[in-house]
């Protein structure tokens, strides 16, 4: 089937029907809990549709990520798995880099994401057959380039994007229109949200992606969406 072609022609809500009925096998949905995941969040739980909602928890998250984690829960009647780093690895990385090694290199920065963002998305996905995300074409040029639908061969699986398409406008609207619950930090200007010592507040006119690792000019990307990195 052309899934490209048909998620981006029908309604969000029953192209995601389609694809967790489509896909045989465990279908997981990854939250950071940003707004684009929280309209999908909802969307699954709303219509009762098949698959496992998920977070990853770096051990470094905001307060307010955490108590965004809990109020979702409580919104919805339901409960969202975490996903956590291995101990041992936690150990490696502090014996090798120290607390806060990651802001001396990119090298030291990718594999503190890898610790704690990418091994546990190893776990989360470990036999799933469909990945479903949060990502938006215009969070940044790297996603622009990728589709709504696309197979990932190195997990062997298929990566669904509902909200490819979408524009903030859009996001916004949908938030406001069913009361969805967001991170209080957006208020503050934190545009997008990951690990504390990770992130910061963006100005007037920056690229929302700006307050990721600002003190890096690579990629802004912890390596989740990324073949390899």
């Amino acid at each position: 089937m052309k899934w490209n072609e048909i998620a981006s022609n029908t309604d969000t809500t029953e192209a995601l029907r389609l694809a967790t009925s489509y896909v045989d096998g465990r279908k997981v949905f990854t939250t950071s809990f940003s707004p684009e995941d929280q309209i999908i969040t909802h969307l699954l739980v709303q219509h009762k549709l098949d698959a496992q909602i998920v977070t990853l928890d770096t051990g470094r998250h905001f307060e307010q990520t955490y108590a965004l984690h809990e109020r979702t829960e409580k919104w919805l009647g339901i409960k969202i798995k975490a996903f956590f780093p291995d101990a041992k690895d936690i150990d490696a990385l502090y014996a090798a880099q120290g607390v806060t090694g990651f802001y001396q290199s990119v090298a030291n920065r990718h594999e503190c994401c890898r610790v704690r963002k990418r091994v546990p998305l190893e776990k989360a996905l470990s036999g799933a057959k469909l990945w479903i995300t949060g990502l938006r074409a215009d969070q940044s040029k790297f996603r622009k380039s990728m589709n709504m639908w696309e197979e990932d061969k190195v997990r062997g699986l298929t990566k669904y994007n509902p909200l490819f398409h979408w524009s903030d406008e859009k996001v916004q609207e949908y938030i406001q229109r069913c009361h969805v619950p967001v991170s209080e930090l957006h208020s503050l200007g934190y545009a997008s949200i990951g690990c504390a010592p990770c992130t910061r507040a963006v100005t007037a006119g920056e690229h929302p992606r700006a307050g990721r690792w600002w003190w890096e000019t690579s990629k802004k990307e912890c390596g989740l969406h990324l073949a390899s990195i």
